[in-house]
């Protein structure tokens, strides 16, 4: 059964500037392993923007956004080796899935050079 649904789309731009203008930015947004994903690609603005959407898209479809301490690194979002987008839960977030009987996070993402859009599907047990 779904629980919620969340959209989000980003300027890469935007992105970009705040990834050029500072190294705080990556540290407070994504994971090493996000970082380490997104600086290998050439275009590597439209990774961290697309995984920035996603990040948003998940607060939407959860319901709650940025409440009860959850950061942007306690989600994490990382392709499986035919490089379909996983997301992977830390901290509050992961506790939030617990508390809610979440079974299955649903994720698409797609980017152009100027525009990073995600959806997340989030399924409830019952």
């Amino acid at each position: 059964m779904i629980f919620g649904i969340g959209i989000d789309n980003i300027e890469v731009k935007r992105i970009k500037k705040q990834i050029d203008d500072s190294v705080k930015f990556k540290d407070k947004i994504y994971t090493l392993d996000e970082i380490k994903y997104c600086e290998s690609k050439r275009n590597y603005a439209e990774s961290f923007a697309v995984r920035f959407a996603a990040k948003e898209a998940f607060l939407k479809a959860i319901g709650t956004g940025w409440s009860d301490g959850l950061q942007f690194n306690d989600i994490e979002i990382l392709n499986d080796k035919n490089g379909k987008p996983k997301v992977h839960l830390y901290g509050k977030a992961k506790q939030l899935m617990v508390d809610n009987d979440f079974c299955n996070i649903q994720i698409s993402m797609s980017h152009l050079t100027e525009i990073a859009t995600a959806i997340v599907i989030i399924e409830i047990k019952k």
